[in-house]
């Protein structure tokens, strides 16, 4: 199935994955890429310079600047505000803009703010409201404003404290060599 696109929105792009869903009064610009399988929800706008990877849900009221690249399997909350200029000034323009990536399978709450030329680690979890000035190491949860560190979590959403411990199953987890969470 190709991309099912509302008639309400107005997208340029022509590089959009299969079974991939944009909805009414959305704006995706010609530079654009989307993958397969992502559900762009309505009231978005999508920049040029900007990679989406497949299984990706954004939701309403999200703007994604030139300079952001978001991976595989990544949730994009409600009203989540990204910048792509530390010393933004009307009509003065970086000659690039600073990158930001959201890494595989990371989820990011609604209303958060990424401060541009920041990378959220995969599988990591970004509270809602939060403000991230920092890098997001993997599988970290951070919230609060600034966003601190305060937890970590499993790729299969399981929540441990500081010390990698499930206080709901009574289950102590530990990182391997490469940094993945085990039990």
């Amino acid at each position: 199935m190709v991309a099912n696109i509302h008639p309400l929105s107005d997208v340029q792009s022509k590089i959009i994955g299969d079974d991939t869903f944009i909805w009414q009064f959305t704006v995706v610009l010609s530079g654009a890429v989307i993958g397969a399988n992502c559900n762009i929800n309505c009231n978005c706008f999508i920049e040029n310079d900007v990679v989406i990877g497949d299984n990706v849900t954004v939701k309403s009221g999200v703007q994604i600047w030139d300079g952001v690249r978001i991976e595989d399997n990544v949730f994009i909350g409600p009203n989540v505000t990204f910048t792509n200029d530390l010393l933004p000034r009307s009509k003065v323009y970086p000659q690039q803009f600073k990158r930001t990536i959201i890494r595989k399978g990371a989820s990011v709450g609604g209303n958060a703010t990424i401060v541009a030329g920041n990378e959220i680690g995969k599988f990591s979890l970004i509270g809602a409201g939060s403000v991230v000035t920092k890098n997001v190491p993997p599988y970290t949860v951070w919230y609060g404003n600034p966003a601190k560190h305060k937890g970590f979590i499993t790729e299969e959403a399981v929540l441990l404290d500081l010390n990698l411990f499930d206080n709901v199953n009574n289950l102590q987890y530990k990182l391997d060599e490469n940094g993945i969470i085990i039990k």
